[in-house]
């Protein structure tokens, strides 16, 4: 079926069939690793999906042997950080079949970052086709130990060799793929997270709604001073007040309070994340009562104080859920739910990894066979 290009993007057409195909020659193939030991995003398959942007169109789509770019050093990405990425990720199911979850939200939610940053928008059918391509030709990198995947990375970047601060003209994106092991290797346990109060991710207006590296460069000193006094992530707060609570490091925040659960509204400054909008249906689905809403840290830190906040986690593609037990905000400790994985917070995991994997039925359309 033959695809159009956006009007932004030009108006050439784009088919599955004329992906070109470049092979790896036969004494560079690599060898599958161990999926016991396959770490996060340092793995990475034989090949990788490319395209180019120039003269107003998308054009040259291709599969080729993964590998560097040859890139200019005026090249305006490493200059002035126009790029965007998704992450998303691939399942081996128990009949051996490979499974996606929710592959056109990632695509979609890209073409709104690139609105935000001048770069000209995918065709959403055709980036998915592409995908799939890629997928089938790698099928047998997806690995199938328990809980492992295959987690996709679609990047765009500029490539103008100009030092200008504009929207470029041309552009690259591409597609690599990495088996990677699961996430809590010695089982799901709670997680501890530090209350940022000085450094700011972002402020409504800015690119926080986008994936985009900037917004996690912006991320990565909080992050170490963190580790440093021994806690995971950084629960972020809003720049203007620095007492309403935005997202934790990767992922986006929940707290179940009162039965009721609750989540920062979006903003502007917050990533909408796949995986947040998936608990919110499911959760709703088990009958629990959402809230998006404006939470302020000091507030949440009383209900905590009282009793009355009875498990807190993250969501995000790597983790999933990540239940959190225990934050500190400024001098004060703050241990949830005893620092125990929450009834709530495990029901969501097992059932949206049980939705993933094939293991349970999807009422909601949010997966399909590759």
């Amino acid at each position: 079926m033959a695809v159009t290009t956006e009007k932004s993007a030009g108006n050439g057409t784009l088919t599955a069939d004329s992906i070109e195909f470049i092979p790896v020659k036969p004494e560079q193939m690599k060898a599958k690793p161990d999926e016991n030991r396959l770490g996060f995003g340092k793995i990475f398959t034989d090949y990788m999906f490319v395209m180019d942007y120039e003269n107003g169109a998308w054009r040259n789509p291709r599969i080729q042997p993964y590998g560097p770019f040859m890139m200019d050093p005026a090249s305006s990405v490493l200059h002035y950080s126009q790029s965007v990425f998704e992450g998303l990720k691939a399942y081996r199911a128990a009949d051996g079949s490979i499974r996606l979850f929710r592959a056109r939200d990632n695509f979609e939610r890209m073409n709104r970052s690139c609105e935000r940053l001048c770069i000209p928008r995918l065709d959403v059918d055709f980036a998915l086709a592409a995908m799939k391509r890629l997928l089938r030709l790698e099928a047998e990198w997806v690995p199938s130990a328990p809980d492992t995947t295959m987690y996709i990375r679609p990047t765009i970047i500029a490539v103008d060799p100009f030092l200008g601060v504009h929207a470029a003209e041309r552009y690259t994106f591409y597609i690599i793929l990495s088996p990677s092991g699961a996430y809590f290797p010695d089982g799901m346990a709670p997680v501890r997270i530090y209350v940022e109060d000085e450094f700011v991710r972002a402020v409504r207006g800015g690119m926080g709604f986008a994936k985009t590296g900037g917004n996690y460069g912006a991320s990565i000193l909080a992050g170490a001073i963190a580790q440093e006094k021994g806690f995971t992530q950084v629960l972020w707060l809003e720049g203007v007040h620095r007492r309403y609570i935005e997202e934790v490091g990767s992922m986006n925040i929940f707290f179940k309070v009162h039965g009721e659960l609750w989540t920062p509204r979006l903003n502007g400054s917050i990533l909408p994340g796949i995986t947040r909008s998936s608990v919110i249906e499911l959760a709703t689905a088990m009958g629990v009562k959402v809230f998006e809403k404006d939470i302020d840290v000091y507030e949440l830190f009383d209900l905590g104080a009282r009793g009355e906040l009875e498990e807190a986690f993250g969501s995000g593609t790597a983790a999933v859920i990540s239940p959190v037990g225990m934050l500190r905000l400024q001098s004060r400790d703050l241990i949830i739910n005893n620092f125990q994985t929450g009834p709530l917070s495990q029901r969501l995991y097992d059932t949206l990894t049980g939705v993933q994997y094939g293991r349970l039925t999807d009422p909601f359309g949010w997966t399909e066979t590759l």
